[in-house]
């Protein structure tokens, strides 16, 4: 199996996935997923980690000491398109959520460092944007992007139609160039539509000491520690990933890779 490619625990474990710095072999990016049944409940604990909590898929009541938000949610598939109900927890703020029905949770983390509140991003609240043209389109939810406000974390979700590529033309964000470019971690928790599909992702780097390229299953988790990171979709199969970003500068600056920067311009369709 790719090192870079996490496939999700079994099913007899509601923790899905378990990513760490630690586990991950780099500095900044966490991320976690359960799947709960309705009535379970999870907490997340005080520590030096701020979170972004997705609902992805279901109903919940989040509760921290000083909030308590009693019905979040609405979608209960990630297909249906909508933008997620989510909310932002600074560090050190232990929380509750508790599961209100079938519910698929996401948890983003990195370093957590300022006094932001404890807040709920609504879904009117997400940035819905369309990306691309031709067979390289995608329909983006903005959660957590850079002008809202987070210590650490970048966090945005994907659709991309069969048979079509996203992450695309080829980008990375691994050398700190001031200006252009930001050191970036990033995690793909990926889901297929049917669920018996698959899509492919690529990670490379220009000189290949890098090269991995990966059949990503419905809830896998892709990490790029650096590097190209495309995503190709095949027939018959939609595919919805969530990504979480950070590094030590809370900033989205990436370099094409020249080869394929002209599928951005005006000749493509």
């Amino acid at each position: 199996m790719a090192k870079l490619l996490s496939k999700a625990n079994s099913k007899e474990s509601n923790h899905l996935h378990h990513i760490t710095p630690e586990n991950a072999g780099w500095e900044y990016v966490g991320f976690d997923v359960w799947h709960l049944s309705e009535g379970e409940e999870i907490t997340l604990p005080a520590d030096d980690k701020e979170r972004c909590v997705v609902l992805v898929a279901g109903l919940a009541s989040v509760k921290t000491a000083d909030e308590f938000f009693p019905r979040l949610g609405k979608r209960m598939s990630p297909f249906e398109r909508i933008p997620p109900w989510s909310v932002y927890l600074p560090h050190h703020t232990e929380t509750q959520i508790v599961a209100l029905s079938e519910l698929e949770v996401a948890v983003c983390h990195a370093p957590g460092f300022g006094d932001l509140p404890v807040r709920v991003i609504a879904q009117t609240d997400v940035q819905v944007e369309h990306r691309g043209k031709g067979r390289n389109q995608r329909l983006v939810h903005n959660i957590l992007p850079e002008n809202r406000p987070a210590d650490s974390l970048l966090v945005v979700e994907v659709y991309t139609q069969e048979g079509d590529t996203s992450s695309y033309p080829s980008h990375k964000h691994d050398t700190p160039i001031d200006g252009q470019e930001t050191y970036l971690e990033e995690t793909y928790y990926h889901r297929i539509d049917p669920p018996q599909g698959f899509c492919l992702q690529r990670v490379y780097t220009d000189d290949r000491e890098l090269d991995e390229c990966m059949a990503v299953y419905d809830r896998d988790v892709v990490k790029v520690p650096r590097g190209y990171h495309p995503v190709a979709t095949l027939a018959g199969y939609n595919s919805y990933y969530l990504n979480v970003m950070a590094g030590p500068v809370r900033k989205w600056l990436f370099t094409w890779e020249k080869d394929h920067a002209w599928i951005n311009t005006e000749h493509y369709s």
